[in-house]
C-alpha cells in the first residue's frame, strides 16, 4: 500500500486533520505510534510531517510514520501520568501574547515560556497586547518590561489587537513564517490572528466578569494558512510551560544575560545560588541583570517550592 505525505494541521487528541497538497484527510494513529514516546501525552502534534495510508473511502487515513522534528514546543500536561504535551512542531517562531491588565501575564510566566522555547532553539517574539487599555502606571511597567526583554527575545512589540492601525505591524510579525501563537486565555490570541487575516474568523469571547480571566475559545491547536504568506498555529490558553526536560545545572544557559557572565564565576560548576564569587549574583547587584529575571531563575530551579520566592512580577 502506497504511503502519502502530509502535514498535521489540527489535532483533537485522537483524530488528526492532515493536509497533503490541496487535499485534507481525517486520520488516526496506528497503535504502535501511541507508544513511541510514553513521556508525552501526544505522539503527533500540529506541524508534524507524517506519512499515512489512505483507507477505502479515500477521505480517511492511518498515520504510519512521523518524520523527525526540527523542534517542538512543550506545555505542562494536565494528565499527571505524563510529563508534558507537545503544543506544536517544526516552528519558525513562538509568539507569546502577554497583557499587563486583566488577565495579567506575570514575568515568571514570560520567563518560563522563553526558557521552554529557547531550549528547542525556537526564537521568541514577545507581544504586549491591549495597549489601548493601559493607564499611566501600566505604561510605566511596560517601559520597564521592554527594557528587560528587548535584549533577550528576538523582538518585542506593543499592539492593540482591536485597532486596525496595528494590522500592518502584526502582519509583519507573522509574514512568511510558521508561527505558534500562545498565551493565557483572554490575552487576545484569537483577536491578534483575526486582525492579521480576517478571513480566518477565529472565535473570540469576552473576559469573565466575575474573575476577569479569559474563556477558552480554542479547544485544540490548529494551523491556518495566511493570505499574506506564512502559517499560524492557534493554541488553547496555556497556564504553564514544561521545562522538566532541562537539566537544572544547565538552566542558566537559557537566561542569555546570565550565561554571558557565568564564565567569570569563581567556580566552574557554580549554580548561581549560594556560591561565593558568583559573577551572576554580582551582576544582579550591579543592575546588569534584572532582579525579576534572577528571581525567575530561582523559581524555575527550585520548581516554585523553595524559600526562593519571586515577588509578584
Amino acid at each position: 500500500m502506497e504511503l502519502t505525505q502530509g502535514i498535521v494541521i489540527k489535532s483533537t487528541g485522537k483524530n488528526y486533520l492532515i493536509q497533503s497538497g490541496k487535499d485534507i484527510f481525517s486520520c488516526t494513529l496506528r497503535g504502535k505510534l501511541r507508544l513511541v514516546n510514553s513521556r508525552k501525552t501526544n505522539p503527533v502534534a500540529v506541524g508534524d510531517h507524517v506519512q499515512f495510508y489512505l483507507l477505502d473511502d479515500e477521505n480517511t487515513g492511518l498515520i504510519e510514520k512521523v518524520e523527525k522534528r526540527r523542534n517542538h514546543l512543550l506545555r505542562k500536561s494536565t494528565n499527571l501520568s505524563k510529563q508534558s504535551q507537545v503544543i506544536a512542531a517544526n516552528i519558525d517562531q513562538a509568539v507569546l501574547i502577554a497583557t499587563l491588565n486583566y488577565p495579567k501575564t506575570t514575568r515568571l510566566f514570560i520567563d518560563r515560556f522563553i526558557v521552554s522555547a529557547e531550549s528547542f532553539n525556537i526564537p521568541v517574539v514577545l507581544v504586549f497586547n491591549k495597549v489601548d487599555l493601559y493607564d499611566e502606571t501600566l505604561k510605566s511597567e511596560l517601559d520597564d518590561l521592554k527594557a528587560v526583554y528587548n535584549h533577550i527575545v528576538a523582538a518585542v512589540h506593543v499592539v492593540s489587537a482591536v485597532d486596525k492601525q496595528h494590522k500592518p505591524e502584526i502582519q509583519r510579525i507573522l509574514k512568511d513564517k510558521i508561527s505558534v501563537v500562545a498565551g493565557h486565555s483572554g490575552v487576545g490570541k484569537s483577536s491578534f490572528i483575526n486582525l492579521a487575516d480576517p478571513k480566518l474568523h477565529i472565535e473570540t469571547n469576552p473576559l469573565s466578569k466575575t474573575h476577569q480571566t479569559g474563556k477558552h475559545t480554542t479547544t485544540f491547536a490548529e494551523m491556518h494558512s495566511l493570505d499574506f504568506g506564512g502559517y499560524v498555529i492557534d493554541t488553547p490558553g496555556i497556564k504553564a510551560f514544561g521545562i522538566s526536560h532541562i537539566d537544572k545545572t544547565e538552566l542558566y544557559h537559557f537566561f542569555p544575560e546570565m550565561f554571558a557572565v557565568a564564565a567569570d564565576c569563581k567556580f566552574y560548576n557554580c549554580l548561581h545560588i549560594d556560591e561565593p564569587g558568583c559573577a551572576v549574583k554580582q551582576a544582579v547587584i550591579d543592575g546588569e541583570i534584572a532582579e525579576s529575571r534572577y528571581y525567575s531563575y530561582l523559581n524555575l530551579f527550585f520548581d516554585d517550592r523553595s524559600k526562593y520566592r519571586a515577588p509578584n512580577y
